[in-house]
């Protein structure tokens, strides 16, 4: 049977309880207060103050400490419950609670996975060590309702009304070479100069020729002599200089081997969604790491 509580029974503050536990845990009030942050004299007027609402005496000087009374032995162990109630309540509303575990599986580009997700997935571990994370790092759409991943980035909003997605923000791209290769084909200063350039394209790369061509560009598909259906290989490619190539703004312009290949080029710009399966609402594991995700990759 549940009992209803009578709150109007609990008559003391939490605050000057925290001020007793820690005091006697400490074994003084000058330890206390520094474990506490707090100044000495009002450490003390808070388990002074904590002894006159309950009254009883709580604590008897031995020396330059303190020893518990009767009293104070009785109550320091319900008091300690609470406190460890208490952490558990902050941790827990902080999104910081290790008692969270299980697998989530993130999929994202391989660009994405590679040089976005790896500081979110650092602040993941400390924050939740008990989560265990995977990465998918895929250039194809992973099925979310399948469950062939938990947590999905993605370039466009879902329309499957069982996927839930918050766009985190708008990215950018350009495209880049190195100096070398930039050197050797002459500086590209208008869309005809792309001409004589060579370009490391895509495997699927029809979509990748009608956007560059959309900026005024003539290109043919003689134009990408190396394709590759991998980001993270045509980036490599592009260091060796071998031809120009696309990546992330923050990831190129980070890079000393290239420098943009065509700087009046206006970056293209491309949306960032987070998306999950409805299991979001009910699953604490991939909330927390969904949550966090929106918070990290906002903040870049």
């Amino acid at each position: 049977m549940h009992l209803c509580m009578d709150w109007r029974s609990v008559k003391f503050d939490w605050n000057r309880a925290r001020a007793f536990l820690v005091t006697a845990e400490e074994g003084s009030l000058s330890a206390a207060a520094r474990a506490l942050g707090m100044a000495q004299p009002t450490l003390g007027r808070q388990v002074s103050a904590l002894e006159s609402e309950l009254g009883v005496i709580l604590f008897e000087r031995a020396g330059r400490g303190l020893t518990l009374t009767q009293s104070g032995l009785e109550l320091v162990e319900h008091v300690r419950a609470m406190g460890d109630a208490a952490t558990r309540v902050s941790l827990t509303a902080s999104g910081q609670s290790q008692s969270i575990e299980g697998r989530v599986c993130i999929t994202a580009s391989e660009s994405y996975s590679a040089f976005v997700l790896p500081p979110a997935v650092a602040k993941l571990r400390r924050i939740a060590p008990g989560i265990t994370i995977e990465i998918l790092a895929s250039n194809d759409v992973r099925d979310l309702r399948r469950r062939e991943a938990d947590i999905a980035v993605r370039n466009g909003r879902p329309t499957d009304p069982d996927l839930i997605a918050r766009k985190i923000r708008d990215d950018t791209a350009c495209l880049y070479a190195t100096g070398g290769y930039l050197a050797q084909c002459g500086e590209i200063r208008t869309p005809d100069d792309m001409l004589r350039a060579h370009f490391i394209g895509f495997d699927n790369n029809e979509p990748f020729i009608e956007g560059l061509n959309a900026l005024g560009m003539k290109l043919t598909p003689k134009h990408f002599p190396v394709l590759s259906n991998s980001h993270l290989m045509q980036w490599e490619l592009v260091k060796q200089g071998i031809g120009i190539g696309v990546m992330l703004t923050q990831v190129g312009d980070a890079e000393p081997m290239v420098r943009r290949a065509a700087p009046w080029l206006k970056p293209f710009e491309f949306p960032i969604w987070l998306v999950a399966h409805r299991e979001l609402n009910t699953s604490r594991r991939v909330r927390l790491v969904f949550d966090l995700l929106a918070q990290e990759l906002t903040g870049i």
